[in-house]
């Protein structure tokens, strides 16, 4: 198995790296979104993509099932349930959402879902443990802990 390098990028999310066999730099930006970018660099110069492919969530799972992740991830998301009883996940609000335009304390978000807002990830920033008062908007993404079902809740809430 190929050396993999990993790099936060604040704000973003993280970008990993590695070289195939054949001797490619390969790199995959796994955004806070769930979009990711798979990027391939020139074989001369790295620093320079010689091909971005840009995949939604949706796409990004496509893609996993096809190269037979989606097994291990769900049995790893299954074990971390059960041990931890809790998970983290990022949702983006809809513009259709009730909580578009809306507070997170008048949503009522924790006292309806069980779940806890962290954070939410705004454009290229991040407001860490946002107060009540702080107003959500579309394509904001939230970052939240809770249990499955909490989660699913919120999920119906932001995602209707």
């Amino acid at each position: 198995m190929a050396e993999v390098t990993e790099t936060q990028l604040p704000g973003v999310g993280v970008r990993y790296e590695f070289k195939t066999g054949d001797k490619d730099h390969v790199g995959v930006v796994h955004h806070h979104s769930g979009r990711r970018e798979i990027i391939v660099y020139d074989r001369k110069d790295t620093d320079v993509a010689r091909s971005v492919l840009e995949l939604s969530a949706d796409d990004s799972r496509t893609l996993s099932d096809l190269l037979g992740a989606s097994q291990v991830t769900e049995a790893l998301a299954a074990v971390q349930q059960r041990i931890e009883g809790l998970t983290l996940e990022w949702i983006e609000v809809a513009e259709e959402s009730e909580m578009a335009n809306r507070s997170i304390g008048d949503g009522q978000l924790r006292t309806r879902t069980g779940a806890s807002v962290v954070a939410v990830i705004r454009g290229d920033t991040s407001e860490p443990a946002p107060s009540p008062d702080f107003v959500l908007l579309p394509e904001d993404v939230v970052v939240a802990v809770g249990t499955a079902d909490g989660l699913e809740l919120l999920r119906q809430a932001l995602r209707p």
